[in-house]
């Protein structure tokens, strides 16, 4: 007759193995993006994933999946400077170090470190700021590393709930951290942040959870609790289910950001501010939207 220590232990060995032999299966995310530019456009450029001054990009290199969002700041359009260029070139450099290699999945800031000084050495000159978010998924240990810099971000949605999220970055109201590249003699003047001042966070994941990556035009105009309804329709992790669902939060912003009588997060937060500010928020918008899956080759 066993003990009820050695019936114990040996319930615990049982339970571990099962354990361990679910945990030998790699994950993988399945991944779509959407989005719009401010002036009603959505598209995707030849070289890399853009919306209005929003970049993204989606990439995988052998045991890695990784995400990035990026958000050029507008304010360069008055000095004649196109936004957009910066996010662009920032996340096509990111994803090009993805596909080389030269990237460890548990250090995403070491990826927007190298995209930054990549760009700060270019022999073209390249003028601007932007915000940045990047996800990695080590499919082997199942956890998910990431870092935020500035008002872009990430939601993980278990059981229809936020678990985590990554924290917002701001100097200042509408003014977030930001990678800047300025012209010579104005390097003092304009706001710029360091990569390594990217929040980071590193978690485990599980099959079946929710991964939302965007910039500040989706958070800006939709909050947790309309997020969270429209993730309900995403019934299964299918690359088009994942598509159709990106679409519909991505367009449900863009809808909210030019309703003047809507009192959108962002209004909320310019009151709390002492701002009196009501409607949506008109802005670039791009929803990357992504769903743990069991990896298949």
């Amino acid at each position: 007759m066993l003990s009820v220590l050695s019936y114990g232990r040996l319930v615990a060995r049982a339970v571990l193995g099962g354990l361990s032999q679910t945990d030998g299966r790699d994950y993988s995310l399945i991944s779509a993006s959407y989005g719009f530019g401010k002036d009603f456009r959505k598209g995707i450029l030849k070289k890399g994933m853009c919306y209005g001054d929003d970049a993204c990009f989606i990439a995988r290199y052998r045991g890695a999946d990784v995400l990035g969002v990026a958000d050029g700041v507008g304010g360069w359009r008055d000095y004649g400077v196109d936004p957009s260029q910066f996010s662009a070139t920032l996340m096509r450099t990111c994803e090009r170090l993805v596909k080389e290699g030269r990237f460890t999945p548990t250090n995403p800031v070491g990826i927007l470190t190298s995209g930054y000084y990549e760009l700060l050495q270019n022999k073209v000159p390249l003028l601007g700021s932007s915000t940045a978010c990047i996800v990695v998924l080590d499919r082997r240990s199942h956890r998910l590393h990431t870092c935020n810099l500035g008002d872009s971000g990430f939601l993980v949605v278990r059981g229809g709930e936020v678990i985590h999220r990554s924290d917002e970055q701001q100097h200042y109201f509408n003014t977030p951290f930001q990678l800047s590249i300025a012209p010579p003699g104005a390097e003092g003047v304009v706001l710029s942040d360091s990569p390594e001042a990217a929040d980071s966070s590193s978690f485990d994941v599980q099959l079946g959870d929710i991964i939302l990556t965007a910039t500040d035009g989706l958070f800006d105009n939709m909050p947790d609790y309309m997020i969270l309804q429209e993730l309900k329709k995403l019934k299964n992790s299918n690359y088009d289910s994942v598509l159709q669902t990106a679409q519909s939060i991505a367009k449900q912003a863009h809808d909210l950001a030019y309703d003047p009588n809507y009192m959108s997060p962002f209004a909320q937060f310019a009151c709390d501010n002492g701002l009196n500010v009501r409607g949506g928020k008109p802005d670039d918008i791009t929803v990357l939207l992504s769903i743990v899956a069991e990896y298949t080759d």
